[in-house]
């Protein structure tokens, strides 16, 4: 099932009046989801970190792509698992050899390198979805005219989702209605692409502005709302989940609208994958674990997924000749 496009609602200021965040509530729900996820048995790691690939933006953000890096990168989001331990995880019952990841995550300019990464991969199939950083990521320190420049270019470049940052210096102004007024009209450039809108959490100052934050970019249309962009010193926390999470329940609940949910930045181990699948799952229930409304943004993640998924189907240490290179 894929979800529709969000629209644009009206802006109301009752959602960013006197907000209070009880941060020792939330302190505590992070130490109970802390507790559960440490009485997950085997089956259920295996599930959890099956279901962590599938929603994994493959990502690569560095100065130093290439066409080579990129094929390679659409290569492992194709074939995510080496195939003796995809057919022994077959045999058990756990997944069939149509798992691949969310979507793959580049700058603009490689978009192109994406698409016919995925013709000489495997033409046969279907390609997956083609996410890329736009609007002056990361700083969003760029004109408005020219941020939704790039959302156009990323489109005709045939990118079927974009990523995009909110201008935190609005943010920390308690300016709104103006976040608001920028993501409506990135919303529009974007037309029927998938559009992410990228918080910057460990730089909007409080708990309080990232409740905010969520709002203004939902009611502006966002069909996903996401924690950072991993390129600063504070990204994707558990009570910074729990807050955006309670954000897009409130939305949904006032609008029938469902927001997606990415949380990057930072996340590189399995019981990084077991805390955030518990939390959508706590808050926002099974519907949301899925690709349409679940992305975890990550570029070492999936080799960290796949080595303790060998671990705990083999019993042993995988040698790093049975591992994706």
């Amino acid at each position: 099932m894929t979800l529709s496009i969000n629209q644009p609602m009206n802006f109301d200021e009752i959602w960013f009046d006197n907000v209070s965040i009880n941060s020792h509530a939330i302190n505590r729900s992070c130490e109970s989801l802390e507790r559960q996820i440490k009485c997950l048995d085997t089956d259920q790691k295996i599930e959890a970190l099956l279901k962590t690939i599938r929603v994994i933006d493959l990502t690569t953000l560095a100065g130093d792509d290439t066409y080579v890096n990129v094929q390679r990168l659409c290569y492992r989001g194709l074939n995510p698992l080496t195939e003796p331990l995809l057919k022994r995880l077959e045999s058990c019952g756990f997944c069939d050899e149509n798992l691949t990841v969310g979507a793959i995550c580049v700058y603009p300019s490689r978009i192109k390198d994406c698409h016919e990464s995925f013709k000489m991969i495997k033409p046969s199939k279907d390609p997956l979805k083609i996410a890329s950083v736009v609007t002056g990521f990361p700083s969003g320190q760029y004109g408005l005219d020219t941020r939704l420049s790039e959302i156009g270019y990323a489109r005709n470049c045939g990118a079927d989702e974009v990523d995009t940052v909110i201008d935190r210096s609005l943010a920390l102004n308690g300016d709104w209605k103006k976040v608001y007024e920028e993501v409506k009209q990135m919303r529009l450039k974007a037309s029927t692409m998938k559009l992410k809108v990228i918080l910057e959490v460990g730089e909007l100052g409080s708990l309080a502005n990232v409740y905010k934050a969520s709002w203004a970019a939902m009611l502006a249309g966002a069909d996903f709302i996401k924690t950072s962009t991993g390129k600063v010193s504070v990204n994707a926390t558990l009570p910074v989940g729990f807050v955006m999470t309670r954000a897009i329940y409130e939305f949904y609940s006032t609008t029938g609208v469902k927001v997606g949910f990415k949380p990057a930045g930072g996340l590189r181990t399995d019981q990084d994958c077991f805390k955030w699948l518990k939390l959508i799952e706590n808050e926002l229930g099974d519907e949301w674990l899925s690709p349409n409304l679940f992305r975890i943004g990550a570029s070492s993640l999936l080799n960290q997924v796949e080595k303790s998924l060998f671990k705990l189907v083999f019993g042993r240490e995988p040698a790093s000749w049975e591992l994706s290179l």
